[in-house]
């Protein structure tokens, strides 16, 4: 499973225009993996990059329907401060997902690197977002770079 699975790691902070941009580019490279033989993406579920990558993998899955979109979450409560419109984006991307895994019941210092490391070691590729060296981003990537996987910034 390793082998045709990609993980997605990303900044939050992206904004309209380069948002739209990377969705496209997203598109792309999503199709180029399922042509590769990729069948299952995983998606960590947090705001920006994640929602970006968890709907285009959607989108894909209307054309290459042996596709999969597998949410790993943080835990149950991780939308507990978002606003209302990200919090009815998040239920529609979790009602369409093939699986949903949750590394925690609830919140705890620790539980998002823990997810970021267990989507790395699932996974064979990583698409991400990466504009600054420092912060969750930085950290999952150094860490898919020591697992050997192959990385591609869309940034």
């Amino acid at each position: 499973m390793r082998e045709e699975t990609c993980c997605f790691s990303g900044h939050r902070d992206i904004n309209v225009y380069n948002a739209m941009l990377l969705s496209l580019k997203m598109k792309k490279e999503i199709e180029e993996l399922i042509t590769k033989g990729f069948k299952n993406f995983i998606c960590g579920g947090a705001l920006g990059f994640d929602t970006i990558a968890a709907l285009t993998v959607l989108k894909a899955k209307k054309k290459y329907s042996n596709i999969k979109l597998i949410l790993v979450l943080p835990c149950e409560n991780q939308t507990k401060d978002w606003q209302q419109k990200d919090k009815e984006i998040y239920e529609k991307i979790k009602e369409q997902s093939d699986e949903t895994v949750y590394i925690s019941k609830s919140y705890y210092n620790g539980c998002m690197l823990k997810r970021n490391r267990y989507m790395v070691d699932k996974s064979s590729y990583c698409i991400y977002y990466l504009r600054k060296n420092y912060g969750g981003t930085a950290y999952t990537v150094k860490y898919a770079k020591e697992r050997g996987l192959e990385l591609k910034n869309m940034a």
